[in-house]
């Protein structure tokens, strides 16, 4: 699997023979590799307007193009805010709450991530097929299916320790501005053209997945809630700033503590185990359908319903694998 941005063609329709010889040399005589775009084919073609748009089929003709569209800018974000207002109105009634959980769409971009991580998951474990997946600039939609992808494919990635570095290799290294993202919550009246919730997309996606296969996951829900939590204000400074250049020039590393090494201490660490958790080798596809795909309450429904009789149910299954 391979990522990147968008190849800068341009109007011109530019070449960059350094770029066909790359991808050409990751497909043997006779393979054929899928792009997975994550625009839609209007959309790139518009970028090209402006200096960017896509691989022209007479100079990759090894590689398929698929445009698989996830939104990833102001729609998302006002997406999330339309559900946080929802779910913390109490006085609405049963039809009046269905119509606005449906309106605010959250649940159909979950459904979009997990459908295109699908398709590029189908592609390298069905067709044995190599798969770049890019959209514009290859920070934001294009680390949300590379990361799932590699959540539904590989058992090591569904660990607690391969899920951080998961994490620190396809969001915090490869890019994804976490600064822009995440500067402010749903609750801020602010509305900042660079914000956009893809890391909570993610992880609600990882949620639906460990909603679906409850034994296949390492780590619990515990584990996204404080990521969640930590994306958006931090005493540490693993997501802080937007790139690595910056981590750099602010020097990060010598001047903050990591996220990772405060979970993974042994009295920290038993938090966010899943004690059901049996070590799967197998694939696991996601169920996509509408009625699959459920509302994180652990999250969204976090403020205004206390999960006390939750934790201690998982307190006591805890006590009980123990035992054993």
């Amino acid at each position: 699997m391979l990522r990147s941005s968008q190849p800068l063609t341009g109007p011109n329709r530019k070449r960059c023979r350094e770029d066909e010889i790359l991808l050409g040399t990751v497909l043997d005589e006779g393979e054929r590799g899928f792009i997975i775009d994550t625009r839609s084919a209007q959309a790139a073609k518009q970028a090209r307007m402006t200096g960017g748009g896509t691989e022209p089929k007479s100079s990759y003709p090894q590689w398929r193009r698929l445009h698989r569209p996830l939104e990833r800018g102001r729609p998302l974000q006002e997406s999330f805010i339309k559900l946080v207002e929802a779910c913390n109105d109490t006085s609405i009634n049963m039809d009046r709450w269905l119509s606005r959980l449906e309106s605010c769409r959250w649940l159909s971009h979950i459904k979009a991530a997990l459908s295109t991580a699908c398709l590029a998951a189908q592609c390298m474990d069905r067709e044995e097929a190599s798969v770049l997946v890019h959209g514009a600039e290859g920070t934001d939609t294009t680390l949300l299916v590379t990361a799932l992808a590699q959540v539904i494919l590989d058992p090591s990635c569904r660990t607690l320790a391969g899920f951080q570095g998961l994490l620190e290799r396809e969001w915090i290294e490869a890019g994804h501005p976490f600064h822009l993202r995440c500067a402010r919550s749903a609750y801020s009246h602010a509305r900042l053209k660079q914000e956009a919730p893809l890391f909570l997309l993610f992880l609600d996606c990882v949620w639906q997945l460990s909603r679906q296969f409850p034994f296949s996951l390492e780590f619990s829900e515990c584990l996204l809630l404080t990521l969640f939590d930590n994306a958006y204000a931090s005493a540490y400074g693993t997501f802080l700033c937007n790139n690595e250049k910056e981590r750099c020039l602010c020097k990060v590393k010598e001047s903050t503590h990591s996220l990772w090494a405060w979970l993974n201490q042994p009295g920290e660490k038993k938090k966010y185990l899943n004690p059901l958790y049996s070590p799967n080798a197998l694939v696991i596809w996601p169920f996509v359908e509408p009625q699959s795909i459920q509302l994180w309450q652990g999250l969204f429904f976090r403020w205004i319903r206390s999960s006390q009789y939750l934790d201690e149910a998982w307190a006591e299954i805890q006590q009980l694998v123990e035992g054993n």
